[in-house]
């Protein structure tokens, strides 16, 4: 009787406890949630704008860059926090994230620079440029 009892209480614990398990591990993670609470256009705006390969709707965010008033590839907008990327300006050589230099023609992506409703907010800096 008492090894029935002690293999009885035995599989009760256990399956308490992966009830336990499960329960949470099936809660929502707050930064999750926060995501999902988002509008399907919100939520791809926000996948768009934040691509790991330095990229926004296909166009790479590096290389050359020719200022337009019309008819943009990428509308920016200049801010000093929070940007989307930062942005080095250099004269030759733009192969990395967030290394732009600007031309007349032939360029990799026009922008248009704009004072809202941009399609990345952009910082320009020195050093370290990038996402």
């Amino acid at each position: 009787m008492k090894k029935s009892t002690i293999i009885l209480a035995t599989a009760l614990l256990f399956s308490v406890f992966s009830f336990a398990g499960y329960v949470f591990t099936k809660e929502e993670n707050p930064s999750q949630s926060k995501f999902s609470k988002l509008s399907e256009s919100d939520k791809a705006e926000l996948i768009q704008s934040i691509n790991s390969d330095c990229s926004w709707n296909g166009i790479s965010l590096k290389g050359k860059v020719q200022f337009v008033t019309s008819y943009p590839d990428i509308k920016i907008q200049y801010v000093t926090s929070y940007p989307d990327i930062k942005v080095q300006w250099v004269t030759s050589y733009p192969d990395a994230c967030g290394k732009w230099q600007e031309v007349s023609s032939y360029p990799d992506f026009k922008v248009q620079v704009v004072t809202s409703y941009p399609d990345i907010k952009v910082q320009e800096v020195t050093s370290y440029p990038g996402l």
